[in-house]
């Protein structure tokens, strides 16, 4: 499978596919096709699997796109302003993404939920208690809010991140989360009560504009 990226703020992956290859997609997450493509709608894996993956933000039902002729192309669009990751994992190879992060892959991948052990990163870390598990082989694109920002921590490095600005990480990459020290800090700093700690290593790719600070910036704006 060839894929190439286009679009800036609303960026678009196109596929363009050998007669017999497939690519996966959430319900509803193609935008446009070749005619020589045929869609299968499955729960890839079983009813239990796709309940786990609406819980990991995407859908019950998945949509498997495959090739019936050599060199037909498919595109898969952005819900929102952002940027398009492209990974391509190897066999066994997996990566932790923020819920909804699933734009599409190759049918190889296999996308399940994470559940996070810990009740305090659950409640107050800013990406939930469920986060996507996305295992190789195969390649796979990730929807990211604003920018993305690709941060290498070496083991027992930390990087403290406002919550909600998570992407995406890989497998190693603890994430716990801790109190900011000091009341006028807490009280004027504007950053909460809480930030998201990662530990290395691993990779973690970070967004500059989460859909829910943007969406609280316009809720304030039109409650004035």
């Amino acid at each position: 499978m060839d894929a190439k990226i286009i679009g800036e703020t609303l960026p678009a992956v196109i596929c363009k596919l050998k007669k017999g290859e497939s690519i996966l997609t959430e319900n509803g997450g193609m935008s446009w096709m070749d005619s020589g493509i045929e869609m299968k709608t499955t729960t890839n894996g079983g009813i239990m699997k796709g309940i786990g993956r609406a819980f990991a933000g995407e859908s019950l039902f998945m949509n498997v796109y495959t090739a019936q002729e050599d060199d037909v192309e498919i595109g898969f669009s952005s819900c929102f302003p952002g940027q398009i990751l492209e990974y391509d994992l190897k066999e066994g190879e997996t990566i932790i993404a923020q819920k909804r992060a699933f734009l599409c892959s190759e049918n190889t991948v296999d996308i399940a939920m994470q559940f996070r052990k810990k009740l305090g990163a659950g409640f107050f870390g800013g990406e939930g208690f469920i986060m996507q598990k996305i295992t190789g082989p195969g390649k796979v694109f990730l929807e990211i809010d604003g920018s993305v920002v690709k941060k290498e921590l070496q083991a027992g490095e930390k990087l403290k991140v406002d919550n909600g600005y998570v992407a995406a990480m890989t497998k190693d990459v603890k994430l716990n989360i801790e109190t900011v020290k000091g009341v006028k800090n807490i009280v004027f700093g504007g950053e909460g009560l809480f930030l998201t700690t990662l530990e290395g290593p691993g990779t973690v790719w970070l967004q500059t504009m989460p859909i829910s600070k943007l969406s609280s910036l316009l809720y304030v704006g039109t409650a004035r």
